[in-house]
């Protein structure tokens, strides 16, 4: 079988089981975020932080309970890794640097993961577990739960009222989280996954010499980072690491893991908003971007040009041969989709133009199918922006779901499209001009810049992997990067749950003759080509320099 043919096989199924689960398991998450109900143990924990969950919150104040929450994350898990030597099982690892540690915290509470260290050798156990993997189950949680308030805005109409966040992430981690996860871990374990307490087993190598492997709780932080769209890993060469991916077939769980929760989102709006119409437009939009990058990504990486790539039929510097190379480009493709940032290949070793598309994936605000939570409310941002253009186009009051979108609603979402261009642009042009982040430069010319534009594009938009080529673990990497998730996570939330509160108090305008069918196929084309026109405008010259330019080279 040719590897093209292979990697069609891989991709059909992968789409065929994530159109098999997206109506019962949305429309179970519909429930588990609806439901009048409140288990047991979510009574327990909600009396123990001193919740009322029969209570609802305001925007504004669903956004500083948002704020508080990761503010206290960030502090926890920046103390516990000073701190992790005095802990159980921290296996002889030393305090981290404080700028790494301030960079780690800022990175796994953003949703971000992005990791400026080797995860075996310099986290022990307990903070991989009880640090880490914890952040990696609420960080997700918070991006569905912001998701949820804003569907709310769109379904409710005379009221202030958003919901109750710290309901909506209890519920999130207890009723889908959490279970998934462990249905997830069993058959990674299955694969032959690692999950133990081992802090290194003795192996015999070819050259006769011997080697430590740490062992540790692998398979459990695994499923989650990729289940809540995370990234990061255990080991520094995250799921290319046979402990982490041993198999093909892993590898496939993986990315299904990654992708059905934000394919499934779209479900959840169309039935919180009383139209299922709505929610298919939504995931199609997703579709046609998806589909489109992961053909994209595959065409560049086994046709492209170049003496010794086509000696080996295929770009495969950076592969792991275990996965081949379309489902490397595959992997590569959803990752940077979904803001996932787990990476099974070099991305650095990609071609100029396989390494663009997975950076554009990234610049077009991941939204295809994005992050888990953060996949759907920039999809509704662009369909809000879509419906205006739309308006004025015809002379008409933009309206989208019987709610007008105004001077004040469109500022929101405005403000949102540009914030984490803002953050790229201007983190990426601080870094070429200072000349201690160049001297961190592997690299020169126009590859050199493609790193750190990369670099900045995938700290800003919360997604984690990286070209690689640069020594980022240094004191400006480390603090610029943290301050580019930190504002790329929280500001574009605030004006989410802003846009939310301005939908909830309007009163509903009723469809007429005028009105914009937002779940017809041609809506679906204006979003996609809203989406792309956005990027293209904004991003263009700064790719022009780098991987376009290098691709022509």
């Amino acid at each position: 079988m040719s590897p093209t043919t292979a990697g069609v096989l891989f991709i059909a199924s992968l789409v065929l089981a994530l159109v098999v689960v997206h109506r019962p398991f949305g429309d179970y998450m519909f429930r588990a975020v609806t439901s009048p109900r409140h288990l047991r143990a979510e009574r327990v924990l909600y009396r123990a932080v001193g919740v009322n969950p029969d209570g609802e919150q305001s925007w504004g104040v669903y956004a500083r309970s948002v704020l508080a929450f990761s503010a206290i994350s960030i502090l926890f898990l920046y103390l516990f890794q000073r701190v992790q030597q005095h802990f159980w099982l921290s296996l002889g690892m030393q305090p981290v640097a404080p700028d790494q540690a301030w960079n780690t915290a800022v990175s796994f509470v953003t949703n971000t993961n992005w990791q400026s260290y080797s995860g075996e050798s310099t986290m022990g156990h307990l903070v991989q577990m009880a640090g880490l993997a914890v952040q990696n189950f609420t960080s997700a949680a918070v991006g569905i739960a912001v998701a949820v308030a804003l569907v709310r805005g769109f379904a409710r109409s005379r009221t202030d009222q958003l919901g109750n966040f710290w309901v909506d992430l209890v519920r999130v981690c207890v009723r889908i989280l959490l279970p998934v996860a462990v249905v997830g871990a069993t058959l990674l374990v299955i694969g032959g996954a690692v999950q133990n307490l081992s802090g290194g087993t003795e192996v015999a190598t070819l050259a006769g010499g011997s080697q430590s492997v740490t062992g540790g709780p692998v398979a459990s932080q695994e499923v989650i980072k990729e289940l809540g769209t995370n990234g990061g890993g255990f080991y520094n060469a995250n799921s290319a690491h046979p402990f982490e991916n041993p198999t093909s077939w892993t590898n496939w769980i993986e990315l299904f893991l990654i992708l059905f929760v934000p394919f499934t989102m779209p479900r959840v709006f169309g039935r919180m908003v009383g139209d299922r119409r709505q929610g298919f437009a939504i995931a199609g939009v997703m579709a046609i971007i998806a589909i489109g990058s992961v053909v994209a990504i595959n065409a560049f990486q086994l046709a492209h040009g170049g003496t010794a790539p086509m000696a080996a039929g295929a770009s495969t510097e950076g592969t792991e041969v275990r996965f081949g190379v379309s489902n490397s480009a595959t992997f590569a493709a959803v990752t940077t989709l979904t803001s996932t940032g787990a990476v099974n290949s070099f991305h650095d070793s990609y071609t100029a133009l396989g390494g663009m598309v997975a950076m554009v994936n990234m610049m077009l605000g991941e939204v295809a199918p994005g992050g888990v939570g953060s996949g759907l409310y920039g999809m509704l941002i662009l369909a809000v922006v879509t419906v205006f253009v739309a308006g004025l186009m015809v002379g008409r009051t933009p309206e989208y779901l019987g709610k007008k979108v105004g001077a004040r609603e469109i500022k929101f979402a405005s403000l949102y499209l540009l914030t984490t261009p803002a953050l790229v642009l201007v983190g990426t042009a601080v870094a070429m001009g200072s000349a201690t982040a160049r001297s961190s430069m592997l690299n020169t010319g126009a590859h050199g810049l493609s790193e750190v534009l990369y670099a900045f594009t995938s700290a800003s938009n919360n997604n984690g992997s990286a070209f690689a080529g640069i020594s980022v673990n240094t004191e400006f990497y480390n603090t610029a990067l943290g301050l580019c998730m930190l504002f790329g996570r929280f500001l574009p939330i605030i004006l989410v749950l802003g846009l939310a509160g301005s939908l909830a108090r309007q009163q509903p305008v009723p469809q007429s003759t005028g009105t914009l069918r937002t779940y017809q196929p041609l809506f679906v084309g204006m979003v996609v080509a809203v989406t792309v026109i956005v990027v293209a405008l904004t991003y263009l010259p700064a790719l022009a320099l780098a991987p376009l330019a290098e691709g022509i080279q």
